[in-house]
């Protein structure tokens, strides 16, 4: 405990002895007077407004903090907004979570909790939603329920980037950045009028990585990096009261998908791993040979998205169109058993293909005594998912065994190997054969939302605000499993079967073409298909007020919405909506002559009928883990403060921080030994903060220095019974899994006196922490194979960049 004390203490203090480096500088001169605070414009509440008049707990996200931790996507910010998680080992598949709430589940056939924005377009699937950061402005992340002005799918909050736009002058951007593993970075932008009313602006990045991880057995670097994007906008201002902005976006991802270090130990020579797993001999992942025989390993996307927004004024209101269409296909073929040995291969792959069309049409105006915003909604989606699993006939034998399998039908020994003993001698084998499961979904979705919201000014310091959004959700969903794929197997089967060996053998050919092992139910060939549809009414009350011109209080109820839906692995299962509904006061306040801003917020919410796809290792009736839907009624109650200081023009110092007790109002497991979890915490520590700090150097002529620093701390998860059994949530004999986490990065940066030329160096995760992120258990029930998966050692850096 002394030791980490000791770490945390000379974290702060690196981020926070900026002006102990400048008490020592010559020749550079500190000011004395407080700068005062800038203003933050931002679109929370869908129009433009004041950081500090917007009655919502916000963190913005600026270029600053983007460049201070070498973020190249919302992966990257994880840590630094308290009360936000982003999950990104494999960024086709993220998980964002925010207060504790996110979705477990990739499928189609469910929506995410936490809503993420691109310039007001919603990124409905989670595979075309951690994309390269192209041209970003700010990034603000509001916690809480937004159903009434962003819709549907932001029960926990949302994600709302903000990215530039086409500009009337001339200028552009080049900038490199080179760093450990390989490591090359490279964007580009151009912006330019054509005239006096068209402007055009491009950008494009690329990212290549060799990878921080090695194969034991191959020398293969694992972890890499490859992608590249592109923008394109151009705005065309078509009268004094007209504008249009046509946009295409662009991101190509193609890399190796992510490894599975396994806890098992394998030693040289040996072709099996003990089963059942034993926790007491897991080994610690950080320390651990990493294997990745993945046949076909994969992760690619390409996504393209075309926008088009039209502005006009009618003098008392402003209208917008938006307009969206957008498609991706993504592959994510991973190791699922962290060996190399082919008795416990498997490894997992989601396809699918998105597409889909978004149209909103928006009001808004302000009057003396009002500030209103309306409009009306459509969203149809195509999406086709594939749940491609592999393994070979030894993995078979070997599930066979495990689970008793073969025992269970009268065959005495493992079928492939032990029928390829007597084959053999004629040059057949059945070992070392593919065995390939696939569940096929198809959706098709359709929405429908019409929405108001209105800010009474009650009087000159209180605002009175009501909003509303109703929603129209259709959806029809397929399911379509068939029987395994082996042709290579049955191929040796038929040939047997003609060379009559059958007749001899005490096992008949139809045992070879027993039932699916991992997607247990076959649908009929069309498959299997329901079509439901779901309403909602989301509203939000806002009662703010004035205390001072620098600071407001505020109280607001307000409820969220996340659409049923289906899984897509369990054939036939549906859910409802869900709802959470969040009470919340604060107050938001600036000091301007000391160069203070300090906001602090309060909530307690309410989520009803949460589902979440679990893996159960006991379902009754099934020997095989499967995936299910647990339900369950969640509380928590929390606090969220956001605060600024600049003492001085050059220093500035920031301080965030999220407090929560999150519980189980109502949960009781799915599985063959139900455990009650009411009362009992979901998962989430009740602390997380970040700090940070820069202190600037005026070298007249020479140009400006920068130091920067900023710290990220995420307390211990809370275990509950579930997490316990799992080993998902524990101390383990050589290794914790969920501990408390922190990360230090540091930037330094010189800029020249006319701001064309920039070079930088920075460090990240300069206490080269590592940590156990998680432990994955989808192979332990059936091959004795858990994995983990471990966060990013320390990396450097350098940086350049020209702008004229």
């Amino acid at each position: 405990m002394s030791n980490r004390r000791n770490r945390l203490g000379y974290a702060v203090a690196a981020v926070l002895t900026g002006t102990g480096f400048a008490a020592g500088a010559p020749g550079v001169a500190l000011a004395q007077e407080a700068t005062g605070v800038e203003e933050i414009v931002v679109t929370a509440q869908r129009r433009s407004q004041s950081l500090q008049d917007v009655p919502i707990a916000i963190q913005v996200v600026d270029s600053t903090l983007i460049k201070d931790v070498a973020a190249e996507n919302l992966g990257d910010l994880n840590g630094f907004v308290p009360g936000l998680v982003i999950s990104d080992g494999s960024p086709t598949q993220p998980r964002y979570q925010i207060r504790g709430i996110q979705t477990d589940d990739f499928g189609v056939g469910t929506e995410p909790a936490v809503g993420v924005y691109v310039d007001g377009i919603y990124a409905a699937r989670s595979g075309a939603s951690l994309l390269a950061f192209n041209d970003v402005e700010r990034i603000e992340v509001l916690k809480g329920p937004q159903g009434t002005l962003f819709g549907r799918n932001s029960a926990a909050g949302a994600i709302s980037i903000v990215t530039r736009q086409p500009e009337d002058e001339f200028h552009s951007l080049l900038r490199v950045r080179v760093a450990e593993y390989g490591k090359r970075y490279y964007e580009g932008m151009l912006n330019t009028p054509l005239g006096d009313s068209v402007a055009l602006r491009v950008n494009g990045v690329y990212n290549k990585s060799d990878g921080w991880l090695e194969d034991t057995a191959t020398g293969q670097d694992l972890m890499p990096e490859e992608n590249w994007a592109g923008r394109v906008a151009l705005r065309w201002e078509l009268s004094e009261k007209t504008s249009a902005t046509l946009s295409w976006d662009h991101d190509d991802l193609d890399q190796l998908a992510r490894p599975a270090i396994g806890l098992i130990p394998v030693a040289a020579g040996q072709t099996q791993v003990p089963f059942p797993a034993d926790p007491a001999t897991y080994i610690d992942p950080r320390k651990a040979p990493v294997y990745n025989d993945v046949v076909g390993n994969e992760e690619s996307r390409q996504l393209d998205q075309v926008n088009l927004f039209i502005d006009h004024s009618f003098g008392a209101a402003d209208f917008r169109s938006s307009t969206s269409w957008r498609q991706f296909d993504t592959v994510n073929r991973e190791d699922e058993d962290g060996t190399n040995l082919i008795g416990v291969y498997f490894d997992t792959a989601n396809i699918e293909d998105n597409e889909s069309f978004y149209q909103e049409l928006k009001f808004s105006g302000k009057t003396a005594a009002i500030d209103w915003v309306g409009g009306v909604s459509y969203y149809k989606e195509k999406a086709d998912q594939i749940s491609d699993t592999h393994t070979f006939t030894d993995g078979i034998d070997t599930l066979g065994v495990n689970l008793g399998l073969f025992e269970q039908v009268g065959i005495p020994f493992p079928l492939f190997a032990g029928t390829s003993s007597f084959i053999e001698p004629f040059g057949l084998t059945m070992l070392g054969l593919p065995w390939r499961e696939a569940m096929y979904n198809r959706g098709d979705f359709e929405a429908f939302a019409a929405f108001g919201d209105v800010i009474w000014h009650v009087t000159d310091r209180t605002n009175l605000t009501f909003g509303l959004r109703y929603t129209h959700d259709t959806k029809e969903f397929t399911w379509i499993n068939g029987p395994h794929e082996t042709p290579e197997l049955d191929a040796v089967v038929a040939g047997l079967e003609q060379a009559g060996f059958f007749s001899v053998f005490p096992i008949p050919p139809e045992a070879y073409r027993f039932s699916d092992i991992i997607f247990a139910v076959d649908t009929p060939p069309g498959g299997v298909t329901n079509k439901d549809s779901w309403d909602d009414v989301s509203p939000r009350l806002v009662l703010d007020y004035k205390v001072t011109s620098d600071v407001m209080v505020f109280g607001s109820l307000a409820k969220g919405y996340k659409a049923g839906g289906y899984n897509s692995t369990e054939v036939g299962s549906e859910f409802e909506n869900e709802d959470v509904w969040n009470f919340e006061t604060g107050i938001k306040s600036v000091f301007p002559d000391a160069g203070v801003t300090l906001n602090a917020s309060a909530f307690y919410y309410i989520y009803e009928n949460k589902q979440a796809i679990t893996l159960a290792t006991d379902v009754a009736g099934s020997d095989i883990p499967q995936y299910v839907i647990d339900t369950s009624d969640e509380e928590a109650w929390g606090i969220d403060v956001d605060a600024q200081w600049r003492p001085v023009d050059q220093l500035r110092i920031y301080a965030n921080a999220a407090f929560i007790d999150a519980t189980f109002k109502e949960k009781v497991t799915r599985s063959e030994d139900p455990l009650d979890l009411t009362g009992e915490p979901t998962g989430e520590p009740y602390f997380s903060a970040a700090l940070g700090a820069s202190y600037g150097w005026a070298l007249g002529a020479t140009g400006d220095v920068e130091l920067s620093g900023r710290y990220a701390y995420r307390g211990k998860s809370r275990c509950n019974a579930d997490s316990v059994r799992q080993g998902t949530c524990a101390l383990q004999a050589a290794f914790e899994v969920e501990e408390a986490t922190e990360r230090l990065d540091l930037r330094l940066a010189w800029t020249s006196a006319n701001d064309m030329f920039g070079l930088a160096a920075y460090v990240t995760n300069v206490l080269d922490d590592q940590y156990v992120t998680g432990i994955n258990n989808i192979t332990t029930g059936t091959f004795g194979t858990p994995f983990a998966s471990i966060s990013e050692p320390r990396q450097w850096g350098v940086e350049a960049t020209v702008s004229f």
